[in-house]
């Protein structure tokens, strides 16, 4: 398999652990992309220009994330990270997963559009984005969460380390002690602790 990917992209983050909680992640050539270039070797697998994209052993190219998470849960023997078809257990996983991806897509934006010069309707925007982070913060802060590793954890584990990673100036936890407790338990196991973002040297 190859992956398409960007070193810093929480959503490739994403894709890593699962591979590495499915204890296949020495199946999966990286190959490093810049999706904002617009490069021919990702267009040709997604018109999207978009990472992470996972090309299969028979060629098909799976994007985005939820997608190719649940594909790679269907590869190994280990425990699988979607829980079973129907059941409890896969509906809040899921929902999890919307959360943290939703808190990525509006801290992801965010941080686009702040780069750019202020006026009134993309400083709306802004606002509207972290006001959509906090309430989801809040609602993470009640929310059962444990320490299985699943696609709703490992999502929510990611989240958290872009908004440690990309907006350390806007500190999340003193609100919220009972999700940052969550979070400095679960971000020890293995997926999330061998994928820590850093600034490329």
């Amino acid at each position: 398999m190859k992956l398409h990917y960007s070193a810093t992209s929480p959503y490739v983050r994403k894709v890593m652990a699962c591979a590495i909680a499915r204890e296949i992640d020495g199946q999966i050539e990286l190959v490093a992309t810049n999706p904002h270039e617009s490069p021919p070797g990702l267009l040709a697998h997604n018109p999207l220009s978009k990472v992470p994209t996972l090309v299969t052993e028979d060629g098909l190219a799976l994007f985005d994330s939820p997608v190719i998470c649940e594909y790679l849960d269907s590869i190994g023997e280990v425990i699988p990270l979607f829980p079973r078809p129907g059941s409890p257990a896969r509906w809040h996983a899921l929902k999890l997963q919307a959360v943290g991806d939703g808190i990525l897509d509006a801290a992801v934006g965010r941080r686009g559009e702040q780069a750019k010069p202020k006026e009134a309707a993309r400083d709306a925007w802004i606002a509207r984005q972290r006001a959509a982070m906090e309430r989801a913060l809040d609602l993470l802060e009640v929310e059962p969460l444990g320490q299985a590793l699943d696609i709703g954890s490992i999502t929510i584990a990611c989240a958290l380390g872009y908004l440690d990673f990309r907006f350390a100036a806007e500190p999340w936890r003193q609100a919220r002690p009972r999700l940052a407790a969550w979070f400095e338990t679960f971000a020890k196991h293995p997926p999330l602790a061998r994928t820590v973002p850093k600034d490329p040297a």
